[in-house]
Parts: structure tokens; C-alpha cells; sequence
């Protein structure tokens, strides 16, 4: 049995080797084994767990000093996510929280046999860390749909309570000597938490402010369920699906961005039918309320000609403001969303193209764009899925992109054709597919590198006047036919 565990762990450790030689943009394409279990050649000496539940998203900062207590020297660390979490996990990013300048660190998510309910992130340190050496890893990633609202259904007039169920102690891959975990509101009303036998001269956990521990050592995948329960008497939005088009326009001087979007409110259901004249009433006595009754989108200064439609049509209540320094759209839905409901919109406006476009001394042209704008609300939002879409101009060739944003959020990457009027050959489209993104990602840069010969630019203009010359000539030619009969003689 030993000789076979150890026959196992080579085979492992030889699929990872390989996995280390492929090159990957978002993860591995390595399949490892539902046994799989990561080589134990790292320990965590101290970890300070901290979530944060102040947003209608989870975020999660581990800082962990880690020790190699392996014999030789090692440069991949795992951390552990059960698969519910990993469907639901995004913007991981890990950095050397003593070496600002190093990092952010490679994480990828490594493909495992799907009889595992545990799968595992994959963390390469730049330098392999020595035997008996130490670096503290500073580990922060998001968890989408991550409350459950309790009770599920309440009156429109009453507050929202959430629930949060996680673990007291952080799911390491690794023995933990020493870790606490600490949970931090956005207000001091916590209803209800779940209580732990203390340690040392603590009698019981949590203790202020809510920190579970300090916790003695623990086993790798040690977990203790918890749960806590609080009022966010604020909208939960979640963003289902985000579709970003960005149309390019060189002979216009243009950059028109549309934004279309599936929202939806994950708080508690009304218990009973909406009443809008109790509705109307409140927002005297009581205007804080767990529905969503407006989004702002604060825009890059100089956006003019704003628009905003729904399903049935173009929506009025909305206000504009631009000037030098600022730009901000203020929309209100057709109706103020509660748990449960949905509301599908679109909204577009145009921008200045010298404020994201240059061109390049080698003659070739820079477009740098936020990766993702969006509402700013104090509660947050949510992206599930995102897709953007960078429309080029006609012939444009040699496309090319980077973006901060965490590469294991985005899925896939393609460069396809976009026709429409007055097109030959179809418009160079860029399109970016992501998941599971917060509104912490707003305006992180997308910057896309391409060509655009001159034959291209020169293309449409000559074909608009080709075209309207061929148009002029076949009139001419048309007009001066002589259509007429001879009578008959008789």
C-alpha cells in the first residue's frame, strides 16, 4: 500500500512537470486524478483570514507566511476550493505582501476528474522559495452568490437579513500552526453568529469585532462550518450576463461604447404583492430600502449623447451631466427591483477617440479602454458572465491585447469579423469573454495593440465613391435610352 501511495504521488508529480511546460492563457491543461493530493513540502508558520461581507459580494484576503519544509528547493503552492466555490470564484490575485514590486504572482486553476469535490489552485512563486526559507503570500479572491437571504420572503416596509455559512478555519492544502479568522460588516447589526469552545485564556470564540481564534495548529484540510447573520438593508445585484461593445471609428474620430445588461436583485422575495402607493409613502419616512431604485454610471469626461432603453423602449427618467472633469449617467428603472426580480436593459454614449487612441511611431495604433465600467453603488455588483467586444475599424490586422485583469477570470479569446453598412470585407472584432467580476474591477485597463494599413483606411472612401460614381453613370446612362414606338403605318 506505502509503495503504491508512493508510485501515485511520482505519477502526480510528474503530471505537473508537464503542466508546467504547456503554455496556458486562463488554466491548466492538465488533468489530474480525483486522488490527487498536493505534495506536503510547504507549511503555513502564521495566516490571518479576513472576509469581508460589507459588499453584496464576498471578498476574502489570506495573508499566509509560508515555509518550505521540504528538502529541495519549491515554487507551487495549492490552495484548495471545493467545486461549488471554484464555479463561483473570481479575481484571484496573489502578491508578496514584504515585496510590493514582486508580483502579481501566476494562479491558474488546475483541471481535475470531476468525481473530486475538491479542486485546486495552483500558485507559482517567481522564485523558488529554499528549503527551510519563508515568503508571505498575500492571497485575495471574490465568491459570487454568496448569501442566502433569511428569512426568504419579507414585507416591502421590512429590513433584509443575510446569511453567510463559511469555515472558521481557512481550507489549506497545508498544516496551519497558527491562524485566526475575522469577519468584517457593513454595520454593526449582526443578529446572529455561531459560537466556539476558546483556546488558551479565551473562553469562547468569536471574540470582539468578530475573530474566530487564534486557533493552535491544524491539519491540512481542517474546516469548522460557521455561520453568521446580518442586516444589508441594500440591494444584492448581480449582474447575469454583461455584453460590452466598443466600436472604433477612425474617419469619425469616435469611440461608441454600448453596455447591455440581464440584472437581477438576489435579496429576499415580497411575501406579498407590490403596493406602490405603500412604496410611495415610504420613501418619505423610510427612503433606505432593500430595492434597487437607481444606477449611476460614472463615465470618462468628455461622453456625450447618452441613451437608455429597456425591453419596451427608450426610458426617460434618467439625468446626464458632462463637463472637463466628470461625466455621470443617473438611470432609474421603470420600477424599483426587489428580491427576485429581474430588469434587462441597454445603455450606450459616445466619447472623444484622442481620449483612448494613439498612434505609435512605428505607424501602428494603441486603444487603451476600461476593461469594465458599469454602476458604482455603495452596496457593489456583481458580473457573472461578461463579454466585450472591440469593434475595429475595417482591415485592421495584428490585434493584440493586455489587460490587469486576473487571466484566470477570463475564458476565452477570439478575433472574428463584424459586418455592417457600407462593409466589404467586415470589420476586425475582438472578443473577450469573462466570469465572475466585481465592480472593484472597474476601469482596469484594457489596452489593444493593432495595425491598420493604408490601404485599408483608404478602402471605404474609394468604394463610397466608386459607388456613388457607378450610381451617377448608370442615371445618365438610363436617362438618355430612347424608349419609343413607331406608329404603324397603314
Amino acid at each position: 500500500m506505502k509503495t503504491s501511495g508512493v508510485f501515485s504521488a511520482l505519477l502526480s508529480l510528474l503530471s505537473l512537470a508537464s503542466a508546467a511546460s504547456s503554455k496556458s492563457s486562463s488554466s491548466s491543461s492538465t488533468t489530474l486524478p480525483s486522488t490527487f493530493r498536493p505534495p506536503q513540502v510547504f507549511k503555513n508558520a502564521n495566516l490571518v483570514h479576513i472576509i469581508s461581507v460589507e459588499k453584496n459580494y464576498v471578498k476574502e484576503n489570506v495573508n499566509v507566511l509560508v515555509q518550505n519544509i521540504d528538502k529541495e528547493a519549491q515554487d507551487e503552492y495549492f490552495v484548495p476550493f471545493t467545486a461549488d466555490q471554484l464555479s463561483r470564484l473570481g479575481g484571484v490575485e496573489v502578491k508578496d505582501r514584504k515585496d510590493s514590486s514582486a508580483g502579481p504572482f501566476v494562479a491558474e486553476v488546475v483541471e481535475f476528474d470531476k468525481d473530486s469535490d475538491i479542486q485546486y489552485l495552483r500558485i507559482r512563486l517567481p522564485n523558488a522559495l529554499a528549503p527551510g526559507a519563508q515568503r508571505t503570500l498575500g492571497i485575495s479572491y471574490y465568491l459570487l452568490k454568496a448569501y442566502n437571504p433569511l428569512p426568504a420572503s419579507i414585507k416591502q416596509e421590512e429590513k433584509q437579513y443575510l446569511s453567510f455559512p463559511f469555515s472558521a478555519y481557512w481550507l489549506s492544502a497545508y498544516d496551519t500552526t497558527k491562524q485566526k479568522t475575522e469577519v468584517k460588516f457593513p454595520s454593526g447589526a449582526i443578529l446572529d453568529y455561531t459560537k466556539l469552545p476558546g483556546s488558551g485564556d479565551v473562553e469562547e470564540f468569536p471574540q470582539k469585532k468578530l475573530t474566530y481564534g487564534p486557533f493552535d495548529e491544524k491539519p491540512a484540510g481542517a474546516t469548522e462550518p460557521v455561520s453568521v447573520r446580518f442586516e444589508f438593508n441594500k440591494p444584492v445585484t448581480h449582474v447575469s450576463e454583461l455584453e460590452r461593445d466598443i466600436e472604433v471609428s477612425h474617419w469619425g474620430g469616435n469611440v461608441a461604447f454600448e453596455e447591455r445588461y440581464t440584472l437581477h436583485h438576489r435579496g429576499a422575495n415580497l411575501s406579498s404583492l407590490f403596493n406602490r402607493v405603500k412604496w410611495q409613502q415610504s420613501q418619505y419616512y423610510q427612503p433606505n430600502s432593500h430595492a434597487l431604485k437607481e444606477l449611476k454610471f460614472p463615465l470618462r469626461p468628455g461622453s456625450a449623447d447618452p441613451y437608455y432603453t429597456d425591453v419596451i423602449g427608450n426610458v426617460s427618467t434618467s439625468k446626464f451631466r458632462s463637463n472637463k472633469r466628470e461625466a455621470l449617467l443617473e438611470v432609474k428603472p421603470r420600477y424599483p427591483l426587489f428580491g427576485g426580480w429581474k430588469y434587462p436593459f441597454t445603455i450606450g454614449w459616445n466619447s472623444d477617440a484622442s481620449h483612448f487612441l494613439r498612434k505609435t511611431a512605428a505607424g501602428g495604433f494603441v486603444l487603451n479602454v476600461p476593461f469594465l465600467e458599469g454602476p458604482k453603488q455603495a452596496e457593489g455588483v456583481e458580473y457573472e458572465q461578461v463579454q466585450i467586444r472591440v469593434i475595429l475599424p475595417e482591415g485592421a490586422e495584428n490585434v493584440q491585447y493586455h489587460t490587469s485583469i486576473p487571466t484566470q477570470s477570463i475564458t476565452s479569446t477570439s478575433v472574428g469579423v463584424h459586418k455592417t453598412f457600407l462593409d466589404t470585407i467586415g470589420r476586425t472584432a475582438l472578443i473577450i469573454k469573462a466570469r465572475n467580476l466585481v465592480d472593484d474591477f472597474r476601469d482596469r485597463d484594457l489596452v489593444i495593440t493593432y495595425d491598420y494599413p493604408l490601404a485599408a483606411a483608404l478602402r471605404k472612401p474609394l468604394i463610397v465613391f466608386g459607388s456613388a460614381v457607378a450610381v451617377f453613370v448608370s442615371a445618365w446612362l438610363v436617362g438618355n435610352l430612347e424608349l419609343k414606338f413607331d406608329a404603324k403605318k397603314k
